[in-house]
């Protein structure tokens, strides 16, 4: 049984490790925690590659520029490949008298002699390690040394998988959103430039034997082109990166309502209630959710009046969008699945562990409640 005073130790490690969500910043985390717990001089976390080598390896205990001395990433050989290739951990006194220690360092690389290798393993498959050496203060890593990283390892094993999962559902995010910039694109701008052609054709063909028609053409022409150059400024603002990060879920949504005033020149009030700065990934996804419930309301129900209120408390997030549109069935497939996104939309706020509802009909204009947990 571990001592208190080790498993405090633990519990503080995997309780910094756990803010992060990116797979990076984790990694960083989780090998400098380990170095720390076992007093280790030298630490390392190895993830590897399909092709003998690492895909991830973050060091602890060493300056940035020693580490840009050493060079480049290690491959999965020698003592480094003995570590992955058992679910059992790896405790030696001196590396280098084991027969799979290959008798060299890279140039500027600190010799190393004691080693704790523990394998990181998930599902039965080891995914990585932990390689600590150079135990501080002793001639060789303890038994409780290694039992408190097999500890430590078992819960990395499941912080890096989420960090994975987190990281693929966001790129599946990305590529939704690109999706449906995409069909936004073919469905408003490249039917604009359509008419846009046509236009024009049937304005040279009018020029000599109808004056009067062809210059209400061109008057069209003219109408057709500050609407498409309306609705690329209105997506390519969508491409762009919200800044989140620096100027918060309100400001930054205080700028996309102007940006929609200026670019469609409707009416979109916004009323706040408890502005304050929540996390990160949350305000993103409460974004794209109202982001998403305006474009709705602008290009699909052709909404001339648009509130958005938003009351930021310290248990929950509530934002109400009000539309005076056409209004539609919000069971119907056809609709959900030609234009409107509202699965995505529902399915974000059910990812944040909030609700999402839609009350309208033909007609009556919608209104969407969004309510998440905080």
């Amino acid at each position: 049984m571990l001592p208190t005073g080790a498993l405090e130790a633990l519990s503080d490690a995997v309780l910094a490790v756990a803010t992060e969500q990116a797979v990076a910043p984790i990694l960083q985390k989780l090998v400098d925690a380990a170095r720390e717990l076992v007093g280790a001089r030298y630490a390392a976390l190895g993830i590897p590659d399909d092709e003998e080598g690492f895909s991830e390896f973050l060091v602890s205990g060493l300056t940035e520029s020693e580490i840009e001395a050493i060079g480049p990433l290690p491959h999965t050989h020698g003592m480094l490949d003995a570590v992955l290739q058992s679910t059992r951990s790896l405790r030696l006194p001196d590396l280098k008298d084991d027969p799979r220690y290959e008798g060299w360092w890279p140039r500027h690389h600190p010799d190393m002699r004691s080693l704790l290798g523990v394998p990181i393993v998930s599902k039965g498959s080891v995914i990585g390690a932990f390689y600590l050496t150079n135990k501080q203060g002793a001639e060789e890593f303890r038994e409780a040394d290694q039992t408190l990283i097999e500890r430590f390892a078992a819960h990395a094993a499941v912080v890096i998988e989420n960090a994975r999962l987190f990281e693929q559902s966001r790129e599946l995010s990305v590529i939704e959103e690109r999706n449906r910039l995409a069909r936004d694109l073919h469905d408003s701008v490249t039917q604009t430039l359509f008419s846009l052609s046509l236009t024009a054709e049937a304005a040279a063909e009018l020029v000599e034997e109808d004056p009067e028609r062809a210059r209400k053409e061109i008057q069209q022409l003219a109408e057709l082109a500050r609407s498409a150059i309306g609705e690329m400024r209105s997506l390519v603002f969508e491409l762009r990166p919200a800044d989140l990060v620096a100027d918060g879920l309100i400001a930054t949504l205080v700028k996309h309502i102007e940006i929609v005033r200026r670019v469609h020149g409707v009416s979109v009030e916004l009323d706040v209630s408890g502005d304050r700065r929540i996390d990160g990934s949350i305000e993103l996804a409460l974004f794209r959710i109202v982001q998403e419930a305006l474009n709705n309301a602008l290009r699909h129900a052709r909404a001339n009046q648009i509130r958005i209120s938003a009351d930021i408390g310290d248990s929950r997030v509530r934002f109400v969008v009000t539309d005076d549109g056409t209004g539609f069935d919000p069971s119907g497939l056809p609709v959900r699945s030609k234009h409107l996104g509202l699965s995505s939309m529902e399915e974000r706020a059910r990812d944040l562990g909030g609700t999402l509802r839609i009350d309208s009909a033909s007609g009556k204009g919608t209104i969407v409640i969004l309510e998440v947990p905080v």
